[in-house]
């Protein structure tokens, strides 16, 4: 068998016959198809492959047995209508014990009424929970007076805060400030003044042990008092601090790509004095494996918020502020990034180019017979 005759066998198998080029009729309704067709190939392949481009993200729910060291919460509050020099931030755990020398990094930054800064933020001394117990006070060292509420352990006061404290161990109500000559030469009646004129905000992030706890922003110096946490607003009642307040954010961990968060950009407005608003926050665990190796762990919440009136006129107990209450959920939601199969890819680019291939012949072809019976028609005088 010569080589002529085995070329002629193999064009036998030949699926793809080829007409004449001189028995071809191109038409402007042809043309139009194969363009249209040509743009939906083309966005459908870009689609595809910006999909293929993209990781593939597996998700898997199980049992948290994880046992991280600390819990990293990240805020960015503003309060608009109390000044930073009468709002705390306090955080504690389920235990109920106050989080002192926590790792944190919390600024402070004076705003006006408008929301414009005032002046650079400054570092919160977070957690400096004041515990009235007894002081170690040098009796040479020359300080003021306490005004009647001198002890043996605290002979003296030198500073406006040394006197208040004095006047809370004996339970007595604070005198008058322009009588105090420590709160007259730290300008303590200036800071009462600009109380209600500015607005405050409150960011950075604060590593807490990752177990069930709380943390709330409120007005008034925050004390422990036989292990009973208290605000003193004094000289303000508690009714005269208006809690309103813009939570630009609220996190828990790292962000990761496709993380929420729920509350960002959350505006409560408080239409009357003395309202406590409470969030309650579900937390669960979840960790991003990227396709490199890298381990990211952050965690996912929800919330839940209610707020009341606190009055003793309504017997509704508790103190104007915002207090969030979080818990940590036993299971842990674990995201991973994998690579998408490139035959996946290529199978649905043949199926893409294929199939608006035939359906764009299939239209065509319709197109063309259905115009020449029409053609044909008038041909012969059928058509009007």
């Amino acid at each position: 068998m010569s080589v002529n005759d085995i070329l002629d066998t193999l064009r036998r198998f030949d699926a793809y016959p080829k007409t004449q080029e001189d028995i071809r009729i191109k038409t402007f309704g042809g043309a139009t198809v194969t363009v249209l067709s040509c743009i939906i190939m083309v966005t459908l392949f870009v689609s595809e492959l910006r999909d293929y481009m993209s990781p593939n993200i597996s998700e898997e729910l199980f049992v948290d047995i994880s046992r991280g060291p600390n819990l990293r919460i990240n805020i960015d509050f503003v309060i608009p209508r109390i000044s930073c020099e009468f709002l705390v931030l306090d955080a504690m755990d389920s235990s109920g014990e106050q989080h002192l020398q926590i790792e944190h990094n919390i600024y402070k930054r004076r705003l006006d009424l408008l929301g414009n800064p005032i002046e650079e933020p400054q570092k919160e001394d977070l957690g400096a929970v004041s515990e009235i117990v007894q002081k170690d006070v040098n009796k040479t060292q020359e300080c003021g007076s306490c005004y009647g509420a001198e002890t043996e352990d605290l002979p003296c006061c030198s500073t406006c805060e040394d006197v208040k404290d004095a006047y809370r161990r004996k339970k007595w109500a604070f005198p008058d400030l322009q009588s105090i000559k420590q709160c007259q030469s730290e300008n303590y009646s200036e800071k009462l003044k600009s109380a209600f004129t500015e607005a405050c905000q409150i960011y950075g992030y604060m590593e807490v042990n990752r177990v069930g706890g709380s943390f709330h922003i409120a007005p008034g110096k925050s004390f422990s008092i036989n292990h009973v946490h208290v605000h003193d607003v004094q000289p303000f009642s508690s009714s005269s601090f208006n809690t309103s307040h813009r939570i630009r954010h609220l996190s828990f961990g790292k962000n990761i790509p496709g993380k929420t968060n729920p509350i960002d950009g959350t505006e409560v407005i408080a239409h009357e004095g003395a309202t406590m608003f409470q969030y309650y926050v579900k937390i669960v665990p979840t960790t991003y494996h990227r396709k490199d190796g890298a381990v990211f762990y952050t965690n996912q919440f929800s919330v839940t918020r209610h707020q009341k009136t606190v009055s003793i006129s309504t017997g509704e107990s508790g103190m104007p502020g915002i207090f969030f209450n979080y818990e940590l959920a036993p299971m842990m939601v674990k995201y991973t990034e994998k690579e998408r199969s490139f035959g996946h890819f290529a199978t649905n680019v043949c199926a893409i180019i294929g199939g608006v291939f035939t359906v764009a012949g299939l239209i065509d072809s319709l197109f063309y017979h259905s115009y020449k019976a029409i053609q044909k028609k008038i041909e012969l005088g059928k058509v009007n």
